[in-house]
């Protein structure tokens, strides 16, 4: 009779690791450090010229390579384990959000940090990845156990709203419309009918100007007022709330086709455009890269988003499939939103770009759900969860 020793089994498990270490989608991750890189670059160009700002590529470097270390992490955890997570991260999470509500720290005019010792963190941002998560779970359990109908979608909606309306409260409007776009798809992506899709976006068009009369704050209705000017060629006051958009504007137009050289750009290197190290980094790289380095930025960004969407295809669970699109879709609607807010398609919003815009907590909402991609890569074959 064999005996397994403790040795015998260390040596097993660390085996099994290094294979799965070697069968992560490398290519998805390459790419996802280049994404990184390019971001660092554009970041010092951003900021090299401030001296209060002159710190943030090396922290920046330092989050980016915490990141990719959690990234790794989260796609090593077995996808069995994401499903086990689902509740109980969905559940901690939304109460870290009622935190906020009666604890919560005010930041730039905002009630949206938890203060956890010496550690701030910004649960809706969490919440995006549990969201997503706790919907794969939920569907996973009711689509293979009955039959698709309306009725099972409450819930999922339920799901989103409640966390939805605390972030909403903080306010956020930007999170709370990425929350319920990437949800969406997902509720999507389960078989709700056209005609209950329709006749839901007819409710939400006809509720609009109850919502900016009753539930948008002044300075949100200020922000919708100016988009709706700009985007019918009124005239706005570019010295107050059309500041931003008209200088991001100018930054985008002036980098032309090849742009103005790296570290060369006006509005960039003279602090033109608040938040250009955050929300409008984009702008520094329209102004100094120009038209065509732009288009292939997001170009790059796309081809990252296709190999995630097609892990989600190859997946032989209902889970996987929900997880790996919803965590896709998480990415892609920050993407969506941030390059629709600076081109002034959207109002102001204050959605970050990942992996370009200065941030800790992008970055590590983007980690995660990458890391949730490649579990579900490397768990796409888990007999326990095919249906």
């Amino acid at each position: 009779m064999a005996i397994t020793t403790s040795a015998g089994r260390l040596d097993f498990t660390r085996k099994t690791l290094l294979g799965q270490f070697t069968r992560l989608p490398w290519a998805l991750i390459l790419l996802l450090v280049l994404m990184g890189v390019i971001g660092l670059a554009v970041l010092y160009s951003a900021t090299y010229t401030n001296p209060a700002e002159a710190d943030l590529p090396m922290k920046q470097a330092v989050r980016l390579a915490a990141a990719f270390v959690i990234l790794i992490v989260a796609g090593l955890v077995p996808i069995k384990w994401w499903l086990a997570l689902a509740w109980p991260m969905y559940f901690g999470t939304l109460l870290m959000l009622f935190g906020v509500e009666f604890f919560g720290t005010v930041g730039g005019g905002a009630q949206r940090w938890l203060q956890i010792g010496p550690i701030g963190v910004q649960p809706s941002e969490f919440m995006k990845v549990a969201a997503t998560l706790a919907l794969a779970a939920y569907y996973h359990k009711r689509l293979t156990d009955y039959s698709g109908g309306l009725l099972i979608h409450i819930p999922a909606l339920l799901i989103i709203a409640i966390p939805a309306a605390l972030i909403f409260r903080q306010p956020d409007f930007g999170t709370t419309l990425a929350l319920f776009a990437s949800g969406g798809i997902l509720i999507f992506l389960a078989g709700l009918w056209w005609r209950v899709i329709m006749a839901i976006l007819a409710v939400a068009v006809i509720s609009v100007p109850l919502v900016y009369s009753f539930v948008l704050k002044d300075y949100q209705r200020e922000r919708v007022d100016t988009y709706l000017a700009q985007l019918t060629g009124q005239s706005v006051n570019v010295m107050d709330d059309g500041y931003q958009i008209h200088n991001a504007k100018i930054a985008i137009g002036s980098g032309g086709l090849t742009g103005k050289g790296y570290m060369e750009g006006t509005q960039a290197q003279l602090d033109y455009i608040p938040e250009q190290h955050t929300d409008f980094i984009l702008t520094v790289v329209a102004e100094e890269n120009g038209f065509l380095a732009t288009s292939g930025l997001l170009l790059l960004w796309m081809l990252i988003l296709g190999l995630g969407l097609a892990i989600s295809m190859r997946a032989s669970s209902l889970f996987g499939r929900f997880a790996a699109a919803g965590a896709t879709a998480t990415v892609a609607f920050y993407i969506l939103f941030n390059v629709a807010m600076v081109l002034g398609l959207l109002p102001v919003v204050g959605v970050p770009l990942p992996l370009l815009s200065y941030g800790g907590t992008v970055m590590l909402t983007t980690a995660a759900c990458f890391g949730v991609i490649c579990a579900v890569h490397l768990g796409k074959d888990d007999p326990l969860l095919s249906n």
